[in-house]
């Protein structure tokens, strides 16, 4: 970013009811105008930002992104428009219905570190996202679900399709042997169950050290899973059994009075740290109205977690993971 000494911008820190920074303008300065270096600082200490008051268009949006950031991901999930993909800037996923908290893309190996959301144009009522600091929940949560949880994995298994098997393992048409021995580049452990489908696996720690914090947060699907597709059985514990129904809804209860809501304003610029945040939404109720620009990105800063396997591809290439087909969606 370009840095002008003169123009210093107000950074309000985070307070009971407000777990982010909020930046706004001093005077007419822009996104660019701010100090990369500031950005930075705040953002490992506090995970959560909103940039608020800086008349931000699209492509100043991309370019910000794009300015703390080596590369970045596609969101593969169906009704995301194009809003600049030559920037890899999307809109948000299709439909009114609220959605419960979660980090993005947290059902496979590739999670981005940051999520990025631009509000092109505001809701008049409805559709505020909703945003809640895991390192916050799980000191919230009931000693037995935390110590439950504790040194846990989640077991995320999924359907594979042609086009996923050929990235990963490099045909369409894998045999026994490449299945239980994949590349060290795949993410994926593979079984072929007994009526000769593939199934591909991926875990997790059901509670994890953030990018740049030392708490534990919890930060995964389990609540969107449970909440919004009405599925208690995806993820898995590592004993291939289902979360405990009783912890799924102390989870939510213990989240629901962290949860605070952005209620967007014109050119409003959110920034959360994607391995300590989670967020969600409430119930729109008019969808031509509101238009918010996403972007999920991997920072040129980036403290990789310890177990994301490394070197990953995400990190070295813009990541476009294959397309499910369309039966394989349903659920995602």
């Amino acid at each position: 970013m370009r840095y002008h000494p003169a123009i210093v911008a107000k950074f309000h820190l985070p307070r009971p009811g407000q777990p982010f920074v909020v930046v706004v303008p001093e005077g007419a300065e822009r996104l660019d105008d701010l100090d990369r270096e500031t950005i930075i600082a705040h953002y490992r200490q506090h995970g959560a930002l909103l940039l608020r008051g800086f008349g931000t268009a699209l492509n100043q949006f991309g370019d910000f992104a794009w300015r703390l950031c080596k590369t970045a991901v596609v969101n593969e999930t169906p009704g995301r428009a194009p809003l600049d993909p030559a920037r890899l800037v999307y809109g948000v996923d299709g439909g009114v219905q609220a959605f419960a908290l979660h980090p993005e893309i947290s059902r496979e190996p590739w999670k981005p570190d940051v999520a990025m959301f631009a509000c092109l144009s505001p809701p008049g009522q409805g559709g505020y996202t909703t945003l809640c600091d895991g390192t916050q929940l799980v000191r919230a949560l009931p000693s037995e679900v935390r110590e439950g949880l504790t040194d846990r994995w989640l077991v995320y298994p999924n359907a594979v399709w042609p086009e996923l098997l050929e990235l990963w393992l490099g045909t369409r048409e894998p045999d026994d042997a490449l299945l239980a021995d994949p590349p060290p580049t795949c993410p994926f452990t593979f079984k072929r169950i007994a009526d000769g489908r593939i199934a591909r696996f991926y875990s997790a720690p059901a509670l994890h050290k953030p990018m740049f914090a030392d708490d534990l947060a919890f930060g995964n699907f389990l609540l969107f899973a449970r909440f919004v597709n009405g599925r208690g059985d995806f993820p898995l514990l590592d004993d291939l059994r289902p979360v405990p129904e009783e912890w799924l809804q102390a989870i939510k209860a213990a989240a629901d009075p962290l949860t605070v809501a952005i209620r967007w304003q014109q050119g409003d610029v959110l920034m959360l740290d994607n391995t300590r945040f989670m967020h969600g939404r409430t119930a729109i109720t008019d969808p031509d109205e509101r238009v918010i620009a996403t972007f999920f990105g991997y920072l040129d800063f980036a403290q990789p977690t310890a177990h994301e396997m490394p070197d990953p591809i995400w990190r070295r290439i813009n990541f476009e993971p294959p397309r499910p087909p369309d039966y394989l969606l349903q659920g995602r």
